[in-house]
């Protein structure tokens, strides 16, 4: 069942969120951190920094470290997940979901960590150019959770924050909506718990992207 349209512009984080990219990014973080020699951190420290620009969250993950190895750091980070990239794809359903909003005239849009490199390689992988209205990286503006992101989105696009709606997997997705006034949806399949969600105040907390989609056809 559809419902009336409540926001003009849907914008999606791209891992953990529409991207099962959480465990390689992970991984290749802590592989990073044992090629130079710093504290290897935790899986859960390494999924906490999942969405912040390359160097905050190598910052955060390896707090020991050297500021003037932090390049080295970022080397070795990009060297293991592109080794593996190509094992990861979308979530299931992600597709159909995008294409049902898109019957629905909703704008689409992707505000992420990535760098612009990145999320291009990743929309090619994906087969998803053309998809989206427009998309924000961390190397084109502020980072999350400041709003630069979502503030150019919707001047780019001509919608108000009560017409747009920001879709992620972490707090750092929650408060960047927060902080650009904007309306939000967490989803539980990514790299932070949802149990960290409820202080952010999301609309929904989404279980997996069948779960997402159903509640956009009906709320959104």
């Amino acid at each position: 069942m559809t419902s009336k349209r409540r926001f003009d512009l849907i914008v999606f984080d791209w891992d953990g969120t529409l991207f099962d990219s959480t465990a390689l990014i992970a991984q290749s973080i802590q592989a990073a951190c044992a090629d130079v020699g710093t504290k290897v951190p935790t899986d859960t420290e390494a999924r906490y920094v999942i969405g912040l620009g390359l160097n905050d969250a190598l910052a955060h993950a390896a707090p020991e470290l050297s500021p003037d190895l932090y390049p080295l750091l970022g080397q070795r980070y990009r060297f293991h997940y592109v080794k593996r990239q190509h094992d990861i794809t979308l979530f299931a359903g992600t597709l159909e979901m995008l294409s049902l909003l898109r019957q629905r005239n909703h704008l689409l849009a992707v505000a992420t960590g990535k760098s612009r490199r990145g999320l291009d390689e990743a929309l090619t992988t994906s087969k998803l150019h053309g998809v989206f209205d427009a998309s924000r990286t961390a190397d084109q503006t502020a980072s999350k959770p400041h709003p630069q992101m979502l503030l150019e989105l919707m001047a780019e696009l001509d919608v108000a924050p009560e017409r747009t709606l920001m879709i992620g997997d972490t707090t750092h997705d929650l408060q960047l909506a927060a902080n650009a006034r904007t309306a939000s949806v967490g989803v539980a399949y990514g790299a932070h718990h949802h149990d960290t969600f409820s202080e952010l105040s999301p609309l929904h907390v989404a279980h997996s992207v069948d779960d997402l989609t159903t509640w956009l056809l009906s709320h959104a």
